[in-house]
């Protein structure tokens, strides 16, 4: 019998066969899924912000791109994953407000995005799928059976990456 464990804004979790993880209303914020496809040990992270560095109040990691994907490797190392093994999968990123500003600090879904994916290449883990951007809100599953991931989009279905 499997469980669905919830990840929380800000928050990451690992899960082995054959439970799952969700996060619920990723808009500008990016889910980062991690996989060993050996050991089936997944892991999910529901970050904020693409950096810790330039924030005072920095103390969740789980909050941050550049902290959140180091914890999640740790934690799914004590478990009994390998990084080399490990392939991403991302979601999230969205632009949800339009401003009239051009002013990139403005744009955190695609500065989330775009640092999630730096992280990664930076540690050597390949992003096997992306679905990043747009201006709709999302719900993800990451299934450690195989490494599925869906994309729930309201008024766009289910996806499968």
């Amino acid at each position: 019998m499997s469980t669905m464990i919830k990840v929380g804004m800000a928050d990451l979790k690992v899960a082995d066969f054959p439970n799952a993880l969700t996060t619920l209303g990723l808009g500008s914020c990016v889910g980062i899924c991690l996989y060993d496809p050996l050991t089936k040990i997944t892991g999910m992270a529901h970050i904020m912000l693409p950096s810790s560095k330039a924030i005072r109040k920095n103390e969740n990691v789980a909050k941050f791109a550049d902290t959140a994907i180091v914890e999640l490797i740790s934690q799914m190392e004590v478990k009994g994953a390998r990084k080399s093994r490990f392939y991403a999968k991302i979601a999230g990123g969205a632009q949800m407000f339009s401003f009239s500003s051009q002013n990139d600090a403005m744009k955190i879904g695609e500065r989330n995005a775009e640092a999630v994916r730096e992280i990664l290449k930076n540690m050597g883990i390949p992003i096997k799928a992306d679905e990043t951007g747009g201006n709709f809100g999302r719900t993800i599953e990451f299934y450690s059976e195989d490494g599925k991931l869906l994309i729930k989009t309201a008024g766009k279905g289910i996806r499968e990456l």
